[in-house]
């Protein structure tokens, strides 16, 4: 695997601080109970239109999570899925033949992804539930899935080993968690610094108490695994190719949005992305 060009910056960091403001699951659970994320950006309907043009913009904005999901490796396969967010990727899961769970700490987007399923004629076990306690047995799953959701829980050490927990011998795990060192951070720190790194993600990322990980604690938080890789992607926030952080509206960031070097932070920051794909076996 090729060495991440932020590996230099990860040593002696310090783990994000999960009680840095003494972050419930309640007031998680509130932020993400208002809108699903990506519902206010990309959900234009709750209909069959609506949610085939959101997965079409999703998978257009991050291509990458095809292959990290694996879609098309998983027939025949029990498959869960923490956060199930408005549904897409678990409707993609349920079109590949799995035999599907999915769990969400809110029930709008378990309602979300219910919808969906039932326009689309597919199942899947849903509930609603906290990734800290998996309602689910030891050894019950071939694959578990997650993007972008263990670094909202209060205790993301917690959430990593009730999925170790809950996969079977020899089954695949994919979490996507945010990395520290990203341009999104480090465009975070500039508007609302100065302050740690660790404090910007938890009051300016989404909910409180969001939090972001090096590539060496990610692999920390997964340390009971076998063949664990951890890799950074630049996404479109990072890139500002997209209205993704529109809390975050203002003349500068539009300034920034029309002069951003596109090309040359693909060629020499790619390292500093926002996503940090976690991947391994029990």
């Amino acid at each position: 695997m090729k060495s991440n060009p932020a590996s230099a910056l990860i040593t002696g960091a310090p783990p994000p601080k999960a009680d840095m403001e003494n972050t419930s699951l309640e007031q998680v659970h509130d932020f993400w109970q208002e809108a699903s994320c990506g519902e206010d950006l990309l959900l234009s309907s709750q209909d069959t239109l609506g949610y085939e043009a959101q997965a079409a913009e999703r998978y257009r904005l991050e291509p990458y999570i095809c292959d990290f999901a694996g879609f098309d490796r998983v027939s025949g396969k029990r498959v869960l899925e923490i956060g199930v967010g408005l549904g897409a990727d678990h409707e993609r899961f349920a079109e590949g033949g799995a035999v599907l769970s999915g769990i969400d700490l809110t029930e709008r987007a378990i309602e979300h992804t219910g919808r969906r399923l039932r326009l689309s004629g597919l199942t899947s076990e849903l509930k609603v539930g906290n990734a800290e306690r998996l309602p689910f047995a030891d050894n019950s799953f071939e694959v578990v899935y997650s993007w972008g959701v263990i670094h909202h829980s209060p205790q993301t050490p917690q959430a990593a080993s009730e999925i170790l927990r809950v996969l079977k011998p020899g089954g695949r795990f994919a979490v996507m968690i945010y990395h520290r060192y990203s341009l999104v951070g480090f465009m975070l720190w500039l508007r609302y610094g100065p302050k740690s790194l660790d404090r910007v993600y938890a009051e300016h990322l989404e909910s409180p108490g969001t939090k972001a990980y090096t590539v060496g604690q990610a692999r920390e938080l997964f340390a009971g695994a076998r063949k664990v890789e951890a890799r950074t992607v630049l996404t479109h926030g990072d890139l500002l190719e997209s209205g993704a952080g529109q809390r975050h509206e203002g003349r500068l960031l539009d300034l920034a949005r029309r002069i951003w070097p596109r090309p040359l932070i693909r060629r020499f920051l790619g390292g500093y992305g926002l996503f940090l794909l976690v991947s391994g076996e029990k």
